[in-house]
């Protein structure tokens, strides 16, 4: 047992070195995380401001402007939704469009989120980080870590 704590002021100096490595590494790799949420944020707000969409926060990340408030039929999570949507990237590409009915609660949690805040005949802009989206992986053209746009119209809420 002895052998292994040595008593070398160089070995101490060493061992003190790659503790405080660890932690400098540890720091960083928390900035760079911290980084690049705040880079999906600007990069939403950047693609909301280009596209004149005048966005109210959420605390959850999503941005997004109710277009029209529709009726007072608003879907709970259990609803099933008809709706008719064009889903962007923040590079302006279009990668899915089209009318789909679903359970709320099997769609995205950004959606989740953004659609009980109109009722049907609604149109909401959602601006969605990824993390509310496809997260890291991705889906189809969707690339992992993306913010999404949506518009979306609220045809039906059973």
């Amino acid at each position: 047992m002895n052998q292994m704590i040595s008593k070398n002021p160089s070995t101490l100096i060493f061992r003190k070195l790659t503790i405080a490595s660890l932690l400098i590494m540890g720091l960083i790799s928390q900035i760079g995380c911290s980084k690049s949420s705040t880079s999906e944020k600007e990069q939403m707000i950047a693609y909301a401001t280009k596209n004149n969409i005048t966005y109210v926060s959420d605390p959850s990340g999503v941005l997004y402007q109710i277009i029209t408030a529709g009726n007072s039929n608003k879907p709970k999570l259990t609803s099933t939704i008809t709706v008719t949507y064009t889903g962007k990237l923040m590079s302006d590409k279009t990668f899915d469009s089209g009318t789909i009915t679903y359970p709320l609660n099997n769609l995205i949690p950004g959606w989740q989120i953004a659609l009980p805040l109109i009722g049907e005949g609604g149109q909401i802009k959602i601006l969605i980080p990824s993390s509310l989206g496809y997260g890291s992986s991705g889906s189809g053209d969707i690339p992992g870590n993306a913010p999404l746009y949506f518009d979306v119209s609220l045809l039906k809420v059973k």
